[in-house]
């Protein structure tokens, strides 16, 4: 999770970051079987964002917005931690939103 959080903070806003780190997820689920779960809840929350503004226009502050708190939701994931911690993680994510 370091190295996607890494990445993402320096990618632009845009959807196309967004695609790359659904695309990123799938690698790190394969690679590191623990996180599948944890994977696949943060690409269906980067994937229903995509799809609301596929091909529609994309206002400057919800793209910002959206990314703040993808990076933020991302930064607070701690794969090292006990089974209590990454269950309030899935949780976390699975609550999550990354637009209103």
């Amino acid at each position: 999770m370091n190295d996607l959080h890494a990445w993402l903070s320096e990618q632009h806003h845009g959807l196309r970051t967004f695609r790359t780190f659904q695309q990123r997820l799938e690698t790190l689920s394969r690679d590191d079987p623990e996180q599948r779960g944890l994977c696949r809840l943060l690409s269906s929350l980067v994937g229903s964002y995509v799809e609301a503004f596929d091909e529609a226009p994309l206002p400057v502050e919800v793209a910002d917005d959206a990314y703040h708190r993808l990076l933020t939701l991302v930064a607070s994931i701690n794969p090292k931690g006990d089974a209590s911690r990454r269950l309030a993680d899935i949780n976390r994510v699975a609550a999550s939103e990354l637009w209103r």
